[in-house]
C-alpha cells in the first residue's frame, strides 16, 4: 500500500501541530484503520524519513538504541532505529507500544518530555534530538495480549488521537484509488466489512481491517472470483473456528 491517506477527522491537523510544537503523538485505534498509513503519508508531506519499529516482547532496549558489533575483526558501535531517528531528525514510529518491554518504555521516556534526549548507557552518552525529530506511537486499545497494559504515566506523556475505520463511501473510494477496483464491487466488500464489524456474536479478537479489504480487491482486480477472493482475504484471516469462518463466508456469498 502506498502513502495515500484519507482523513476521517482532524488527524492530519493534529499531526502537523504536534510536529511543529515538538510534541509526542499517540495514535490509538483498531487494527488496519490507517494508523501506520497516517504516519507514512505525513512523513512524505513533511519531507522526513520514518524509522518504524514493531514492538514485541522479544525486542529489548539495546535493539532500539544500539549495540556493539564485530565487523572485520573490529568492535564497532551500531546505532539502533531510535538513535538513528533522533540524530537524523526523522519520525520515530513505535507500532503497538502496548507490546513493548518495560526496559524499552523506560529508555524512550526522556524523548517524550522537555528533554527530548536519549541516553546510551553503553557509550555513556546523552544524544539530544534533532529539531525535526518527532516521536509517534500507536496501539489498539481493543486488543491487548495477556495482562500487559500501557501505564497511565506513559499515556499522559503523549497527545492522543483516536482513529476508526472510514465511513463506507470513503472506504470504498480509498479501495478504488489504491487498487483500481470498480466502484460497485468496492462498495460490496465494504458492506461486508461493515456488517462483520457490527456483529458481536462472532466474538472476533480483531475485526475486518481496511488492509484486508485492499488485499481482497487486489485479488479481484487480478482476475480472481470475487467470492473466493473475499473468502481467503477476509473470512479466513479472522478466525480459526471453522463454524465462524463458514458463517463469514455465507455472509460474503449473500453480499457479493
Amino acid at each position: 500500500m502506498n502513502e495515500i491517506f484519507l482523513s476521517n477527522g482532524n488527524e492530519v491537523e493534529v499531526f502537523e501541530r504536534c510536529y511543529r510544537n515538538k510534541l509526542p503523538l499517540m495514535i490509538k485505534g483498531p487494527t488496519g484503520c490507517g494508523k501506520s498509513q497516517l504516519v507514512l503519508s505525513m512523513a512524505k508531506k513533511l519531507g522526513v524519513n520514518v524509522f518504524s519499529v514493531a514492538c514485541n516482547e522479544d525486542t529489548n532496549a539495546a535493539d532500539l538504541l544500539g549495540r556493539y558489533i564485530i565487523k572485520g575483526g573490529e568492535t564497532l558501535w551500531k546505532d539502533g532505529p531510535v538513535t538513528q531517528a533522533v540524530k537524523e531528525g526523522a519520525i520515530l514510529y513505535l507500532d503497538e507500544i502496548a507490546e513493548a518491554r518495560e526496559d524499552v518504555v523506560v529508555a524512550i521516556h526522556p524523548l517524550t518530555d522537555h528533554r527530548r534526549e536519549v541516553y546510551l548507557d553503553k557509550l555513556s552518552q546523552v544524544i539530544s534530538a534533532h529539531s525535526n525529530f518527532m516521536f509517534v506511537a500507536s496501539y489498539n486499545p481493543g486488543y491487548q495480549r495477556g495482562v500487559r497494559q500501557i501505564k497511565s504515566s506513559t499515556k499522559q506523556r503523549f497527545v492522543t488521537i483516536h482513529m476508526t475505520y472510514l465511513e463506507p463511501s470513503m472506504e470504498s473510494n480509498l479501495i478504488c484509488e489504491l487498487t483500481h477496483l470498480s466502484q460497485g464491487v468496492a462498495k460490496s466488500i465494504v458492506t461486508i466489512a461493515t456488517r462483520i464489524r457490527q456483529m458481536a456474536e462472532y466474538q472476533l479478537s480483531a475485526t475486518v481491517s481496511t488492509r484486508l479489504l485492499v488485499r481482497a480487491a487486489q485479488l479481484i482486480v487480478d482476475g480472481m472470483d470475487k467470492r473466493s477472493a473475499c473468502h481467503i482475504a477476509i473470512a479466513e484471516p479472522l478466525s480459526e473456528d471453522r463454524q465462524v469462518v463458514e458463517a463469514l463466508k455465507d455472509l460474503i456469498n449473500i453480499a457479493i
